[in-house]
């Protein structure tokens, strides 16, 4: 709550100060808040974590910190940029409804929040976004995940009127749903959120046309939502969850296949590092689905580095958008002739990308890889394929931008900027040393 606080004290403060210096102090605000919940990361703050209708738990803690972080790091990528308030009060905005989601106590609460966070990032996208396509887009996002998520609100209404409560902590454990069709609604409107593969067609569109903000916030943090949603649900479905755990797992984890192998047959940057959000996504919701410690744990590491990482890679990509106006591999290739630095942080991002070690990734994915065959041995096989396709797509996307002949158009590269290199940085830093806290 102090965050929140925060943000609303000192948000007015932003129209008195210039406004060349709004984004710098929206991101060390960001920052400050970063740094304070961290402070806060102890037994007592735990035992007092309820506040008008609002706590935070282990599971929602490290979100909260996630979706700091990111948004003051995507404030640093435009801080160069000549933007209104507007575009400051769009983030705000979703700072709020992001911060409240993961805070929310009651599931009424957390629906509403759940939902107010599409707005900002509608706006995101449909103002600020590159192409006429844009409009699609958004439109795109908005049916899927609004549409979809009217039945929850239903089934929620249902839940109120037969038990009176809808506290997490009231009704946690009570398995309330058992009937196969209120599961599937529900299970649904957080399965598009993800997305799952069958209902990942709103994604691609919207990360190819949302600006380098859109589509930071959309990799980082907005798919988490719908992961963090099942995290809250589970303990009111087990029983009815476990019928169906076999068939919706083992569609994930093929699905992840079929996913890799669209990766490997892009051309378009942007579009591969959709694709690869939706193959780590399906990974954590099979380990999510079997509920056990261990599975929750890589589960919650995986939202963690796949945040960071995939943020990265969409930073990388506007960089090199902006000198070369072109997102197509065949075109960008040769990078590293004309910046070698740039190829580094190209590299590292590649190789975390594909669960390499001394990154946060690493553990995660051994961690979910442990839950899954001990839960069941015959996934073993899909699960290699899994992991070698994201191998296999991770150096595919390294080595067509870094490697090969330079293209001609590209003598007008210009210089990387030390504000990007400090971004890149500060992304790719706490999937090593958050290693430690784990």
């Amino acid at each position: 709550m102090m965050t929140i606080l925060f943000l609303l004290i000192f948000s007015p403060l932003m129209i008195l100060i210039k406004k060349k210096l709004n984004f710098l102090f929206m991101q060390n605000l960001m920052f400050i808040s970063t740094f304070l919940f961290l402070l806060m990361n102890k037994p007592l703050f735990f035992s007092l974590k309820i506040y008008w209708n609002m706590f935070i738990d282990l599971y929602s803690f490290p979100l909260i910190i996630l979706t700091l972080w990111i948004l003051s790091l995507m404030i640093m990528s435009f801080m160069n940029m000549n933007f209104k308030m507007l575009y400051l009060f769009t983030l705000l905005c979703l700072t709020l409804a992001l911060l409240l989601t993961f805070m929310s106590m009651n599931f009424f609460l957390f629906y509403i929040f759940f939902e107010i966070s599409m707005i900002p990032t509608f706006f995101l996208i449909i103002s600020w976004g590159n192409q006429f396509e844009r409009m699609e887009a958004s439109m795109y996002m908005f049916m899927y995940t609004i549409f979809a998520s009217l039945p929850l609100m239903i089934i929620l209404i249902l839940m109120y009127l037969n038990f009176n409560s809808l506290n997490m902590i009231i009704i946690n454990n009570m398995h309330l749903i058992n009937n196969v069709y209120l599961y599937i609604y529900m299970l649904l409107s957080f399965l598009i959120k993800l997305p799952m593969f069958f209902f990942h067609l709103w994604l691609p569109k919207a990360h190819v046309e949302a600006p380098i903000s859109g589509s930071m916030i959309l990799a980082a943090i907005m798919l988490k939502l719908g992961g963090y949603g099942i995290l809250r649900s589970i303990p009111i479905m087990e029983k009815i969850n476990m019928k169906f755990n076999l068939i919706i797992i083992s569609l994930t984890m093929i699905s992840s296949i079929f996913t890799s192998l669209i990766c490997i047959k892009q051309t378009d940057m942007k579009m591969l590092v959709a694709y690869s959000s939706i193959v780590h996504m399906s990974m954590m919701l099979a380990s999510l689905l079997i509920s056990s410690y261990l599975s929750i744990l890589g589960s919650l590491m995986m939202m963690i580095s796949h945040g960071l990482c995939s943020s990265a890679l969409f930073l990388l990509v506007n960089i090199t958008y902006s000198r070369s106006k072109s997102r197509s591999l065949i075109l960008n290739k040769g990078m590293m002739n004309m910046s070698p630095s740039l190829t580094m942080f190209w590299f590292l991002t590649s190789i975390f990308n594909m669960a390499a070690p001394l990154s946060m990734n690493l553990f995660s994915e051994i961690f979910m890889i442990n839950s899954i065959m001990t839960w069941s041995l015959s996934m073993i096989l899909i699960i290699m394929i899994s992991s070698f396709m994201s191998v296999l797509y991770s150096m595919f996307l390294y080595s067509s931008t870094q490697h090969g002949f330079l293209n001609k158009n590209l003598n007008l590269f210009t210089q990387i900027k030390i504000q990007e290199y400090l971004n890149l940085t500060l992304h790719l830093t706490p999937l090593i040393f958050l290693i430690m806290f784990t």
